[in-house]
C-alpha cells in the first residue's frame, strides 16, 4: 500500500518534469519558428513588392538528399574553377527573386567564389504575411537539415564554405556552419536566432560575424549578449555589429528599413568573406 501511495505521489512530479523539459528545452531554430504565430512579428514584415528577376549567370539546380526528396537551389558559378562556395539562405518569404538577385550580387562582388542560394521551403514562395508565417511555421527542422546536408554533399568534401542569411535564414546560416564542420570558413548571420549551446558551438570551424539591431524586439540585445557569452565559453571567434536599427533593417521592403545601416552591414559582410573565404 505504501509503495502504491509513493507511485501515486511520484506520478505528478514526473509529469511536471516532463512538461518542464518540453517547455524549456527548445532549440534555437524551434524558438524562432514559433514567431510565425506572433502577429506583431508578422506585421513587422511588409509584403514584398512584385519583382521579376532575370538572372545574368545563375541557374536553378537540383541535388540529391538522404530522404530521397531532391533539394533545390539557385547557383552562380565563378568564372574560374574554385572550391570556394557561399551558401545564401533566404528570409521567411522563401527563395524568391530578391534572394536570387542578392546571390548574384554577392557573387559579382566576391568574384572567385561559387554561390548557391538554398531553398529550405521546397519550392514554396510566400507573397503575403500569412503565407510566410504558414511556411516558416510548417518548415520541419529535420527536412531543412537534410536539404543542407544534401547541399554540402553537392559541393563535395574539399569545398571551402561560407554561409550568410537574414532573419529565418540568419539562424540557419549559423546552423549550417555548425553542420559543415571543417569545410566552413566563415559565417555571417543577420538578426537570426543565435545558438547558445556551448557544446554545439565548440564544433564551429570558422569565425562568425553577427549583425543585429539594438531595437530588435525578437533577437534582442540580451539574446545577443547571451550568444557572445556562449561563444566566448566555446573559445570561438565572433565579431558582433549592433546597429541602432530594428529587426529586418537590411530589407528594403521592411517598414523599418535603414538604408545607411544596411549598406554598412553589407560592406562588412563582403569584407569578412574576402578575408576568410575567397582566396
Amino acid at each position: 500500500m505504501k509503495n502504491l501511495l509513493f507511485l501515486v505521489l511520484l506520478l505528478p512530479l514526473s509529469l511536471l518534469a516532463q512538461a518542464s523539459k518540453s517547455c524549456c528545452d527548445v532549440s534555437s531554430t524551434s524558438s524562432f519558428a514559433m514567431l510565425a504565430s506572433d502577429e506583431k512579428f508578422r506585421s513587422a514584415h511588409l509584403e514584398p513588392i512584385p519583382f521579376n528577376f532575370v538572372p545574368e549567370k545563375g541557374r536553378d539546380v537540383i541535388f540529391k538528399t538522404s530522404d530521397g526528396v531532391d533539394g533545390r537551389g539557385f547557383e552562380i558559378k565563378a568564372d574560374k574553377e574554385t572550391n570556394a562556395y557561399l551558401f545564401v539562405i533566404h528570409e521567411w518569404w522563401g527563395l524568391n527573386d530578391y534572394i536570387r538577385q542578392e546571390a548574384e550580387k554577392l557573387q559579382k562582388e566576391l568574384g572567385n567564389v561559387n554561390v548557391i542560394a538554398l531553398d529550405l521551403y521546397d519550392s514554396k514562395v510566400a507573397t503575403t504575411q500569412q503565407e510566410a508565417g504558414k511556411y516558416m511555421g510548417e518548415a520541419k527542422e529535420d527536412r531543412i537539415r537534410v536539404i543542407i546536408k544534401g547541399a554540402l554533399d553537392y559541393v563535395g568534401p574539399k569545398a571551402r564554405v561560407g554561409t550568410v542569411g537574414w532573419c529565418f535564414g540568419g539562424g540557419w546560416s549559423l546552423q549550417t556552419a555548425l553542420m559543415g564542420g571543417k569545410r566552413i570558413s566563415a559565417c555571417v548571420m543577420y538578426y537570426g536566432m543565435p545558438e547558445t549551446d556551448v557544446e554545439k558551438l565548440k564544433t564551429l570551424n570558422g569565425p562568425v560575424l553577427g549583425i543585429f539591431g539594438k531595437k530588435d524586439g525578437w533577437i534582442t540585445p540580451a539574446k545577443v549578449n547571451d550568444f557572445e557569452g556562449a561563444m566566448k565559453k566555446a573559445s570561438k571567434k565572433l565579431s558582433v555589429k549592433m546597429y541602432d536599427a530594428d529587426h529586418a533593417f537590411a530589407n528594403p521592403s521592411n517598414p523599418k528599413f535603414d538604408k545607411e545601416s544596411a549598406a554598412d552591414a553589407h560592406k562588412l559582410a563582403v569584407q569578412f568573406f574576402r578575408k576568410y573565404l575567397v582566396k
